[in-house]
């Protein structure tokens, strides 16, 4: 019989976060439980419902998790690169490809919208943070382009965020070379990203 654990108040929820975390990307979201869980931490079946009710309230649990370190991957690259635009926006590609490779499944969770609340309020201050960073290095670039509007900065957010995701998922299904091999780079030189839209 499994020894059942005594937890102080938090910290049932911290354990279940970071087991959940773990066993997601040993075999992704499909075969992942809220009994499984439990198992896992060693509490009983029902014991996961008083912090999350149901298997949607932990995977959005999740992604605020995972948003979080998403910008700090992306942040932590451009803190080391040049503060020069073309640098900055290859940096944070760089820390985008980081964050895929390391956690696939919280990856690609993160990007689902039938998995997820996106309706709880705490999933929003992560998911802008995150996104501001693609606004910010994605600015320079609709500045170059005199697309500096509301709507030509959306049309370039959407093409630098449209290039970088497809790489990403190609990366970890696979299909390209893992983030700090060979070629990695949003297109290897001289054709990566930041070439094309702010040359030099």
């Amino acid at each position: 019989m499994t020894r059942q654990k005594s937890y102080h108040h938090g910290d049932l929820r911290q354990a279940l976060l970071d087991t959940g975390l773990a066993m997601l990307e040993e075999g992704g979201v499909e075969g992942l439980t809220l009994r499984k869980l439990a198992a896992r931490v060693g509490v009983s079946h029902a014991a996961p419902e008083h912090h999350f009710p149901s298997l949607k309230h932990l995977t959005t649990a999740f992604a605020v998790e995972g948003f979080r370190l998403f910008a700090a991957s992306m942040r932590a690259a451009m803190g080391t690169a040049p503060q020069d635009p073309a640098e900055q926006l290859r940096a944070a590609l760089r820390g985008y490809l980081a964050f895929a490779a390391a956690r696939p499944h919280l990856f690609r969770l993160m990007f689902t919208a039938t998995r997820l609340d996106w309706d709880d309020p705490a999933l929003e201050q992560p998911a802008t943070a995150a996104h501001a960073v693609l606004e910010e290095v994605s600015l320079p670039v609709a500045r170059r382009m005199k697309l500096d509007t509301p709507e030509g900065r959306a049309a370039v957010e959407q093409l630098v965020w449209s290039q970088i995701h497809g790489h990403a998922h190609l990366m970890i299904d696979g299909k390209l070379p893992p983030e700090g091999g060979a070629g990695c780079e949003p297109f290897a030189a001289p054709l990566d990203l930041a070439s094309m839209l702010l040359p030099e």
